[in-house]
């Protein structure tokens, strides 16, 4: 598993702790503060029957009284001031508890996984998905060839195709997570095949595919088979068009891109938020800026 860059890493880990200092700095005042307010509630009752007895009582004189009642108004005031105190520490403390939690999830979430690397950022030879798991035979196109899927996404991934048939629609993968010496071999068949001018234009050098994240997946339909030229003009792409963000995949390279070639087959999974976000605004993932998209990654598998 690739471990994460140390000053994140460090960071994290610092909020994590000063959050935690602070939680509990203010449950120490929130318990402190309700003992206060129990013992502020007693006296409040204790004036409060003094009073109910004096109204009683004709021996008192009426200074007396108005002492008396006058003092109760004041324990009363202290005791709705501190209250109000309670209740502001204890949103506090929820505020905390919060933070301390998205700290957590932030930390144990794979920061490569929103990356744009297609030409922009690189994977080394030592990158491996912190987990992996076996696509579900059904969905593939060849059922004797494994593929592997991001264990976190893979749910998505085989409901949405599940929901697919449902409509009638055929979703078939050809290809998915593919390793680094993998995605190598893959570019030098191509180049050997089609010419390294050709190649380049739909196929990502070793480091820039965005398929050994473990979340790309290449999708075909019987009609097709493996020739993928062409699969724009099936049902399943105009299903995946209007579908696929509800499950959290987009389109990494839509017509007119500057990366590579169109590429219809070619899915990413980036999360129900930021895929919805992308589809409500008719944008792609690539239009958007690095610090945009990382904004997403904490609820990238909610």
């Amino acid at each position: 598993m690739k471990r994460l860059p140390p000053k994140r890493d460090l960071s994290i880990m610092t909020g994590v702790v000063v959050a935690a200092g602070l939680l509990i700095y203010g449950g120490y005042r929130y318990w402190a503060l309700t003992l206060i307010n129990q013992s502020l509630k007693t006296q409040t009752a204790g004036l409060e029957q003094s009073l109910s007895m004096t109204n009683h009582n004709l021996s008192l004189t009426q200074k007396e009284k108005s002492d008396l009642a006058e003092a109760l108004v004041n324990e009363q005031n202290r005791n709705n001031l501190f209250e109000g105190q309670l209740r502001g520490i204890s949103g506090v403390v929820g505020e905390l508890s919060g933070t301390v939690g998205v700290l957590q999830k932030l930390h144990q979430t794979d920061p490569e996984l929103l990356k744009k690397y297609s030409k922009v950022y690189f994977l080394s030879e030592n990158y491996f998905p912190s987990q992996l798991a076996s696509i579900d035979a059904q969905f593939l196109y060849q059922k004797d060839k494994p593929a592997q899927f991001h264990v976190s996404a893979l749910p998505f991934l085989q409901r949405m195709m599940e929901a697919a048939k449902q409509d009638n629609i055929t979703l078939q993968v050809v290809s998915a997570y593919r390793s680094f010496g993998t995605q190598a071999a893959v570019k030098s068949g191509y180049k050997v095949t089609y010419g390294a001018g050709t190649a380049n234009q739909f196929s990502a050098e070793q480091g820039y595919s965005e398929h050994q994240l473990g979340t790309a997946v290449d999708f075909t339909t019987p009609e097709i088979k493996t020739i993928l030229t062409g699969f724009e003009k099936t049902k399943a792409y105009k299903w995946l068009e209007t579908n696929a963000y509800k499950f959290g995949l987009v389109l990494s390279y839509p017509s007119n891109n500057s990366y590579y070639q169109f590429e219809p087959w070619h899915w990413r999974f980036v999360g129900v938020a930021l895929a919805t976000d992308l589809h409500n605004n008719n944008k792609y993932l690539y239009d958007l800026s690095q610090r945009e998209i990382d904004q997403y990654l904490v609820n990238i598998f909610d």
